[in-house]
C-alpha cells in the first residue's frame, strides 16, 4: 500500500505551547494581513494534552501577546500566585530563605498555577476556531527531504505493524505531509530533532545540552491544608550536595496540589533513583503532613533541557526549524519554559509568514534566528546562563554564586560558564560509588513506580515493534550491567527495564516492558553508551495525562 500524501504551507509536528502558538500566530497574521496559507499539526498524544506534563507555574508574557483577551476568552489560568516560599532542606529539617534573597527571576508574584495540559487544550480550540487542521494520534515517525536535502515535511507511523514487523489486519500505512517549512516542536530530546541535529550538524561550535528529569504527581489535599496560589520550592535533602536538583509544591485551585522533583541527569551515583528520591522527599517532616489524609490523583513524568542559551543549537535548516524545547528554550532559573516556548514560536511564525507572503521561495528561515536574537527571550536566556553551570561545585557554592551573578550583576557577568560534561558521560562505576538504600513506600504517601504508572492512563498497543530500541543488544549486560550495574533499572521511572535471571541467579539479561514507558526520554539521554535509542511508537500510545 502506498503512502498518501497531503501539502500545506507549514506542517507543525507537535501540539505543545511552541508548537500551537507558531500555528495561532501565522493564522493571526494571515487574518490580519488577508492571506489563506495553509497550517497543519500533528501530534502524537491521543489527545491535545495528552503528553503535556510540567509543574507549572506560568508566566503570561508570551500570552499575553498572543490573546491579550485570554481571560475574557475563557483560558484555564485561573490560579494567581498568591504566596511564595523557598526552603533548604536537611534530612530532619529546613531552613526558610526569605524572599527578598531571592534572585528577581525566582520570584513568582503575578504569574499563575496552571495544568499546561489544560492549557494546551485550550490552545488547540483556539487554533482550531482559526482554522488550523490538528491531527491528535498520529505520530510523526519520518523526516522527508527533497532532491537537495532540504526538508520537505514528515511521514506518520505505520498502523497495525505487529511486533515482529509484518503487517497486521489492521495495517495502514502512514501519511506524507509535505510542506513549504516544518516547524519541530516536539518538546525535550524531541527523536527527530536529534536526527536534525546530526545531519544538518546544528550542534557544531554550542555547548551540549544538559537535562534534567521530572517527575509530578497531582493530589487532591485536606481542605484545612490547601492555600490557594502558594508557590513552595525546595533545595537540599534528599539528594547530597553534588546531586543538582529539587522540588516544587504548587496550590491549585480546588484543593489540589501539584507536587514534583527534578534531579540533573548528569547526577554521578549509578545506584541513585531519581523515582526513589522523589518518593522520600515526600517523607520530609516539613512535606509530608501536605499529604496525609489527601489522595494522589495523576503521575508522571518528563525530561527537561537545563543547558541554557550556551547549549541552544543552530535553529533554522533548509525547510524547517526547530521551536520551544526541541530547541532548549527553558529558562533553569525561572524554572519555566511555556512563555519561552510560546513566543519562540511566535517568532518562528511571523518569520515563516513573512516568506511565504514573499512567494515562499526561501529555503532556510534565517529571519528567525535574527528575530529570536533581538527578543526578550534572548535576553532573559542571557541572564540566566552562568546559574546552571555553577552547579557544577555543588549546592553550596553553586547557591552563593548564584546570588553574585543573579542579584549583584544582575545576569551580566562578562564571562558565561559552561558545564563541561555531558550527561550520559558523568557515571561512576558501580565499584567507586555506594549504593543508596531506599525505604519502601508505605501506600500513603510514598508508591512503588508501578502503581504510579497506573496513575499515568499510560498504554500501547501490545502488539507492536518496541520502540526502546537497540543499538548493540550485547551492551546492556556485558557493559551496563557489569560497569554500572544497570542503571537503566535506576532512572527510568516507569519501570520499563529490568534485569531478570534464572532461579539460580545465572543468564542475566534486559528486558524492556515498552508497554510502561511514559515517553520522558531519560533513556535516550542517560544512557552511559548511549546504546538506547527512543522512536516513535504508533500514534495514541503512552500516557493521557489529565490536570498535568
Amino acid at each position: 500500500m502506498e503512502r498518501e500524501s497531503m501539502e500545506y504551507d507549514v506542517v507543525i509536528v507537535g501540539a505543545g505551547p511552541s508548537g500551537l502558538a507558531a500555528a495561532i500566530r501565522l493564522k493571526q497574521l494571515c487574518a490580519e494581513h488577508g492571506n489563506d496559507f495553509s497550517v497543519c499539526v500533528i501530534e502524537k498524544g491521543s489527545e491535545v494534552g495528552a503528553h503535556i506534563l510540567s509543574g507549572a507555574v506560568l508566566e503570561p508574557r508570551a500570552l499575553n501577546e498572543l490573546f491579550p483577551d485570554w481571560q475574557e476568552k475563557g483560558a484555564p489560568v485561573n490560579t494567581a500566585v498568591s504566596a511564595e516560599r523557598f526552603m533548604f532542606l536537611t534530612e530532619t529539617g529546613g531552613i526558610a530563605c526569605p524572599n527578598f534573597f531571592l534572585p528577581s527571576p525566582m520570584h513568582n508574584m503575578g504569574n499563575y498555577i496552571v495544568s499546561l495540559g489544560n492549557l494546551c487544550r485550550w490552545l488547540g480550540e483556539q487554533a482550531e476556531a482559526l482554522g488550523i487542521e490538528i491531527y491528535p494520534g498520529f505520530a510523526a515517525a519520518e523526516i522527508l527531504f527533497d532532491d537537495a536535502g532540504a526538508v520537505r515535511g514528515v511521514a506518520t507511523g505505520d498502523m497495525g505493524v505487529t511486533r515482529s514487523g509484518e503487517h497486521g489486519p489492521n495495517y495502514q500505512p502512514g501519511m506524507e505531509l509535505h510542506a513549504k517549512y516544518t516547524f519541530f516542536a516536539e518538546g525535550c530530546r524531541g527523536h527527530l530533532g536529534k536526527r536534525l541535529m546530526e545531519r544538518y550538524k546544528l550542534r557544531d561550535g554550542v555547548e551540549p545540552q544538559s537535562y534534567g528529569i521530572g517527575l509530578k504527581e497531582l493530589w487532591e489535599i485536606d481542605p484545612a491544608k490547601h492555600q490557594q496560589g502558594l508557590v513552595v520550592h525546595t533545595a537540599g535533602w534528599p539528594l547530597d550536595s553534588e546531586t543538582y536538583g529539587g522540588s516544587f509544591l504548587y496550590h491549585l485551585e480546588n484543593n489540589l496540589v501539584s507536587v514534583g522533583f527534578v534531579v540533573g541527569l548528569d547526577y554521578k551515583n549509578p545506584f541513585l533513583s531519581p523515582y526513589e528520591e522523589f518518593q522520600r522527599f515526600k517523607t520530609h517532616p516539613k512535606i509530608r503532613p501536605t499529604f496525609e489524609g489527601g489522595r494522589r490523583i495523576a503521575y508522571g513524568s518528563r525530561a527537561l533541557n537545563e543547558g541554557g542559551i550556551q547549549s541552544l543549537p543552530k535553529m533554522t535548516f533548509p525547510g524547517g526549524l526547530l521551536i520551544g524545547c526541541e530547541a532548549g528554550t527553558l529558562n533553569m532559573p525561572k524554572i519555566k519554559g511555556t512563555h519561552t516556548a510560546m513566543k519562540s514560536g511566535m517568532l518562528a511564525a511571523e518569520a515563516a509568514y513573512a516568506a511565504l507572503a514573499a512567494g515562499g521561495a526561501e529555503r532556510e528561515l534565517t529571519g528567525y534566528r535574527a528575530a529570536f536574537d533581538a527578543s526578550w527571550v534572548n535576553e532573559e536566556l542571557a541572564a540566566a546562563r552562568n546559574v546552571r553551570p555553577a552547579f557544577k561545585w555543588g549546592l553550596l557554592l553553586a547557591t552563593l554564586y548564584t546570588g553574585i551573578d543573579q542579584v549583584l550583576l544582575r545576569g551580566k557577568a562578562p564571562w558565561t560558564l559552561k558545564l563541561g560534561h555531558v550527561d550520559h558521560k558523568s557515571l561512576r562505576k558501580a565499584s567507586e560509588s555506594k549504593r543508596i538504600e531506599y525505604p519502601k513506600p508505605d501506600g500513603v504517601v510514598t508508591f512503588d513506580r508501578l502503581t504510579n504508572v497506573s496513575f499515568s492512563a499510560t498504554n500501547h498497543e501490545e502488539d507492536q515493534p518496541i520502540h526502546l530500541t537497540l543499538k548493540d543488544p550485547s551492551v546492556p549486560i556485558e557493559i551496563n550491567l557489569a560497569e554500572y550495574d544497570a542503571p537503566e533499572q535506576r532512572y527510568c521511572p516507569a519501570g520499563v527495564y529490568e534485569i531478570v535471571r534464572e532461579s539460580d541467579g545465572s543468564n542475566p539479561r534486559l528486558q524492556i516492558n515498552a508497554q510502561n514507558c511514559v515517553h520522558c526520554k531519560t533513556c535516550d539521554i542517560k544512557d552511559p553508551t548511549q546504546n538506547i535509542v527512543w522512536v516513535v511508537p504508533e500514534g495514541g500510545g503512552g500516557p493521557n495525562y489529565s490536570n498535568m
